[in-house]
């Protein structure tokens, strides 16, 4: 007796016995079945034999469906299962938002909202009853702080960092071009300016990270010549240290020599074929005011123009030690993109994706809180990203203290995406995320430009509406009393009683107890990262 589990086995080479005495005896299209169930059975044979699975050691044949429905498991429930409030990390609603906004057509919800608005996660603007009208002005925001020579006039709503590399050359080119179409920037990400980005014409923000790409010297330090050269294009407005990201911050990558082409290897500075390294830390700088320092290096090399710098909120103090480095020096940022740990379009470690950094929410507002407490917020623009793809989202961001907000999967969608999760396979179905030459021509890029200059007009357009159904002339007039969120099961308060806000000057005073403030303030220096006291000592410190 065989074991039950090997039934399917033993049916495969049972018919393929049978076809074969067929074939002899009645007909020569009995190989057909012949042959299919043969290669059945060897396959069983193979898998009784192999060692690395246990699961076709014990159901040889079958055992190859369970991985076939494993593989298909996503596209099973997206297109099947998932109902419009389901899909992780973006919705099936909120997805078909971007997709019709980008096509152009009407983005309209029948039937009223399919939200649980008394879920504790809910949270709203109340609307005016005296509406304004809607309001034409461009929405656009000055980044330029005092010892800036050329300020940028930017757009609300802009496409995140995202290198090529990670996208494919034509989606990074109907990213730009849809930028210039629609006036506003394009961050290139780490992976600095390629032959789309300049092909494309869009206004670019350099994105700088620990691999110095674009301005490397061949040790991986930062060159300061090849910088310069690069900075002073026009096509570059403005230039990003990158700290940290949302998707993985405090984590360094690696692009395996194979996959750096000829194309990645102009853009990038390094040999074609092999390994491209960033660190989990930059070379440049390694204290804060080392770190301002560098940024008046920059801003010098580029002629003037605004340099800042994007992180995700980690520990309290090291933001606090810059700062404090920023009032000893006197050197001041133009600006500071907060990413929040929601965000991120790259493949990362499941633990750095999942329990790593702040959430955009609380990075936003202690940032924000940081500059008004010492008095540093006027001068220094704050950007934001993470998760940022609707007018609502961008309200919110700017109520607790972005002048403006970024976006890399709201574009992805607008450019095709589905949200299929492979970024990291290099086979994308659309050809987004894929260096693939083959799987790159099914997205056209004339296209796909259009839709990104739609998206980010239907935004906007969004974003003006919702602020006059509020009563508001600008979106720079959202503040946290407009929000409303849930404060457990029974409590209903604006964000401005929710979340802590610091009063202009409050850090500078000679004592202060500020939760979630005053301890890390007494913890930082502007000499180092590093704690100067523990937790311990700086709460005894203010008492």
């Amino acid at each position: 007796m065989f074991p039950a589990r090997y039934t399917v086995f033993i049916l495969c080479i049972a018919l393929a016995v049978i076809a074969l005495v067929l074939t002899f005896a009645l007909s020569g299209y009995f190989v057909w079945p012949f042959l299919i169930f043969a290669v059945l059975s060897a396959i069983g044979y193979l898998d009784v034999r192999q060692t690395r699975h246990a699961i076709l050691r014990n159901y040889p044949v079958a055992g190859h469906f369970r991985f076939l429905f494993e593989a298909i498991r996503p596209e099973l429930r997206q297109y099947f299962f998932e109902s419009n409030q389901d899909g992780r990390p973006f919705s099936r609603e909120r997805r078909s938002m971007v997709y019709d906004r980008a096509k152009d057509i009407e983005d309209v919800l029948p039937f009223g909202t399919e939200l649980d608005v008394y879920d504790t996660s809910y949270g709203w603007v109340n609307h005016s009853i005296c509406p304004k009208p809607h309001n034409h002005e461009d929405m656009r925001v000055t980044i330029g702080g005092p010892d800036c020579k050329h300020p940028y006039s930017a757009s609300l709503y802009n496409i995140s960092a995202m290198s090529f590399g990670s996208l494919s050359g034509n989606a990074i080119l109907a990213l730009n071009k849809g930028a210039k179409a629609g006036g506003f920037y394009h961050d290139t990400g780490e992976g600095s300016v390629s032959r789309y980005h300049r092909q494309g014409g869009g206004d670019l923000v350099w994105e700088l990270g620990s691999g110095y790409f674009g301005c490397r010297a061949d040790d991986g330090t930062f060159d300061a010549d090849k910088f310069a050269k690069q900075a002073v294009e026009p096509q570059i407005k403005m230039i990003e240290i990158k700290m940290s990201q949302g998707a993985k911050p405090g984590h360094g990558g690696v692009l395996p020599g194979p996959k750096v082409t000829e194309e990645i290897a102009e853009a990038r500075g390094v040999p074609v074929g092999t390994d491209c390294i960033s660190p989990a830390s930059h070379s440049a700088f390694s204290t804060p005011i080392e770190l301002l320092h560098f940024i008046a290096q920059l801003r010098d090399l580029s002629g003037g123009k605004p340099v800042g710098f994007k992180l995700c909120i980690g520990h309290r103090w090291e933001f606090m030690a810059i700062v404090k480095a920023i009032l000893k020096t006197g050197i001041k940022p133009d600006f500071i993109v907060v990413d929040g740990a929601e965000g991120g379009t790259g493949a990362a470690p499941v633990e750095f994706a999942n329990r790593l950094g702040t959430p955009l929410r609380q990075g936003l507002t202690f940032v924000h809180n940081c500059l008004v407490g010492t008095g540093l917020r006027e001068d220094i623009r704050i950007g934001a990203s993470g998760k940022l793809i609707s007018a609502f989202d961008i309200a919110g961001a700017m109520a607790l203290g972005a002048d403006w907000v970024n976006s890399a999967r709201g574009f992805m969608f607008a450019v095709g995406c589905i949200q299929s999760q492979s970024c990291h396979t290099n086979r994308c179905p659309t050809g987004v995320a894929t260096q693939d030459p083959k799987r790159q021509q099914a997205l056209v890029v004339p296209d796909k430009a259009q839709r990104v200059a739609n998206f980010h007009r239907n935004t906007l357009k969004s974003l003006r509406d919702f602020s006059a159904a509020a009563g508001l002339n600008h979106p720079r007039e959202f503040k946290p009393e407009h929000f409303y969120l849930h404060e457990g099961l029974r409590e209903i308060m604006p964000a401005s009683v929710a979340l802590s806000w610091l009063k202009k000057g409050a850090l500078l005073e000679q004592s202060h107890n500020i939760a979630g403030y005053s301890t890390y303030w007494e913890m930082a220096e502007a000499e180092s990262f590093l704690p100067v006291k523990s937790v311990e000592a700086a709460k005894s410190a203010h008492g």
